[in-house]
């Protein structure tokens, strides 16, 4: 049975087959992640959720200095096929020192800032940080010698591994702490997994090899740090301006919104070795192609999550997380505007660093920083949550133009307007089924909100597949490669 999915599975393009391994494993894990938390969500309650969110936060800030681009930039070298074990090496000797300037800089700021972290905090970033060390190093190698399939595949088991461990941990009483040994757990089992299909070993390296890493992973460093504002500055100033319980309730309504990125961040994965190989040898062409492509099936998602959030948000949260997190519906509205621009932001600036821009890269994210912290300061004292949503949509907006823009001087970047045109009249249809389901029948009850999704999901996906020929020939094609039934409506 096995070997009949797999063959079916290799039938398909590189392109679209990892991109389907990343996207079935992103939908499959977003989905156990969407009804942990709401189990987490009506078990602990916002503040221990909260609590375990500010230590992502400090968990990503610290873990971008241990890692500072090397990662990035040895997939990057891996993947152009020379020296890659040598690269490898590097990596993992890189990883070492860096985890051990960060093991002193978190003590430092431990002894000096003790209102930060407690005790048991800093003990736990020290072991995540460590265990994140060496997983991330294993599974950059396995990415950038081509083995993308295998990388996914080993996060998902990282990411379910992590979600069962911290179910278990909640449900013994463990609170924010089992969450937060879950989450260190599930990076063991991951790195484990992988190890077991990796290819490359350790050999000598030199200077050269330090030094060609080094040159890319600077500007990554410094773009990542970019990232970052953009994904723990609304978390960390929420938590200092508010409660931990108003951040377990930005980041649920947050992650809410993650539905919308499915799609990019499957193309994201699959797409970043191929664009590199297809800079190294000069061909453009092939990229502009695929990344208008990326786009349009992209928003095939962002789109229809979007508006069906506005109608549907506040319900969702109140009957799936709980009545306390009702009150991030405002926020949801801005956090799902969020999620397109970031399909752009996204894909663009993953093509500038994989075409080896990382430079115009950072400088892009660096404006967006900027005004980011600016935003947030001055926004969240003053009308909290949306305030930290406003921020966060105006800066991934500027993001998305100015990345655009850079990456227009190397490249012809567009949208394909005929497929985007049709996934906004799809997206209109449902918009109208659904709110006219709710005139006739009042959200009150969990059946009614889910029959008010169901029923719009379907008239949106009927409506674009009569309308977009091309997109229906190509989702067809491949579940027919695939084996999966065609549904006749379609």
């Amino acid at each position: 049975m096995f070997g009949l999915l797999l063959s079916k599975v290799m039938d398909v393009s590189p392109i679209q087959r990892q991109s389907i391994i990343s996207l079935v494993s992103t939908v499959g894990l977003t989905a156990f992640g969407l009804l942990s938390t709401m189990y987490f969500s009506h078990t602990v309650g916002p503040a221990p959720l909260g609590a375990y969110f500010l230590f992502l936060a400090y968990f990503g800030i610290f873990t971008l200095i241990g890692d500072a681009g090397f990662g990035t930039a040895a997939v990057k070298r891996i993947s152009e096929g020379t020296d890659q074990n040598a690269f490898f090496t590097a990596l993992i000797a890189l990883k070492v020192g860096l985890f051990l300037v960060t093991a002193v800089a978190l003590v430092v700021v431990y002894h000096f800032g003790a209102d930060l972290f407690s005790p048991d905090l800093t003990l736990w970033l020290l072991v995540a940080l460590f265990v994140g060390a060496l997983y991330t190093a294993v599974n950059s190698g396995t990415a950038g010698s081509g083995k993308v399939g295998i990388s996914q595949i080993t996060n998902l088991i990282n990411n379910v591994s992590k979600i069962v461990m911290q179910i278990i941990a909640v449900f013994l009483g463990f609170g924010a702490g089992g969450l937060i040994g879950g989450f260190v757990a599930g990076m063991a089992v991951g790195m484990f997994v992988n190890l077991r299909y990796l290819d490359l070993r350790l050999v000598r390296f030199n200077r050269k090899h330090i030094s060609s890493l080094s040159t890319f992973s600077f500007w990554i460093f410094l773009s990542s740090g970019g990232i970052l504002v953009f994904n723990y500055a609304d978390t960390v100033l929420i938590g200092y301006f508010m409660t931990e319980a108003d951040v377990g309730i930005y980041r649920v309504a947050f992650q809410l919104t993650s539905l919308a990125t499915f799609v990019s961040l499957a193309l994201h994965s699959s797409l970043f070795p191929r664009v590199s190989n297809w800079s190294a040898h000069n061909e453009i062409s092939l990229i502009e192609s695929a990344l208008s492509r990326a786009f349009t099936y992209s928003l095939l998602l962002a789109l229809p999550v979007c508006v069906g959030g506005w109608l549907l948000g506040e319900r969702l949260l109140y009957f799936l997380y709980g009545a306390p997190f009702a009150a991030g519906a405002s926020a949801l509205v801005i956090l799902l505007a969020v999620q397109v621009a970031f399909v752009f932001t996204d894909l663009q600036t993953m093509s500038l660093n994989a075409m080896d821009r990382p430079r115009d890269s950072f400088r892009v994210t660096a404006v967006a920083v900027v005004v980011n912290i600016a935003l947030n300061l001055l926004l969240i004292p003053v009308i909290g949550l949306i305030g930290a949503a406003l921020a966060t949509f105006v800066t991934m907006l500027l993001n998305a133009v100015l990345a655009r823009r850079v990456l227009s001087n190397v490249m012809c970047v567009k949208l394909e307007t005929g497929s985007v045109r049709n996934i906004l009249v799809a997206t209109g249809a449902m918009a109208g089924v659904t709110g006219l389901f709710g005139l006739f029948f009042p959200l009150m009850h969990i059946a009614s909100v889910m029959t008010a999704v169901v029923l719009g999901a379907a008239v949106y996906a009927i409506v674009l597949m009569r309308l977009d020929r091309t997109i229906h020939d190509e989702l067809q094609g491949i579940a027919v490669k695939m084996g999966v039934p065609w549904p006749s409506c379609l």
